[in-house]
């Protein structure tokens, strides 16, 4: 598949750049993501593994709180980069935390072959809990 519109090139670029600075000495799985602002801005993530494998941290997650830290909001695309035999979607705590911070938004899913897959925040999550779910 071709990329959805020429938007998506830079934050795949991104998303790759990231994928390269991934902390994966355990499992060798690197990812990189890409997140793209209200403003335009690009704020990126990479896995970051460690002997605890439960404080593991996942590349979209990284890149969400650096965006959210940072103070950005609007979040409108976001791509995921792995070099795996499947395209690999984001993991479901990160689809929780996407669903919330950024609603239902595109993710482009990416290889380093050039293979790509464009799903929504809301098909990954169908009926997510969120803040409306507490009323």
């Amino acid at each position: 598949m071709a990329y959805p519109d020429t938007g998506w090139q830079e934050l795949v670029s991104a998303a790759q750049s990231a994928r390269l600075r991934a902390r994966a000495a355990f499992s060798g799985f690197q990812v990189g993501a890409a997140l793209l602002d209200g403003q335009g801005g690009i704020h990126t993530g990479c896995n970051i593994e460690n002997a605890s494998y439960g404080l593991t941290v996942c590349a979209e997650r990284v890149a969400l709180w650096k965006a959210i830290s940072e103070g950005a909001g609007g979040f409108s695309r976001l791509v995921v980069v792995a070099d795996a035999a499947t395209l690999t979607p984001p993991c479901g705590a990160c689809r929780q935390l996407i669903w919330e911070f950024c609603g239902d938004i595109p993710i482009l899913l990416a290889d380093l072959k050039g293979r790509c897959a464009l799903e929504r925040s809301g098909q990954l999550l169908p009926r997510a809990f969120d803040a409306g779910s507490l009323r």
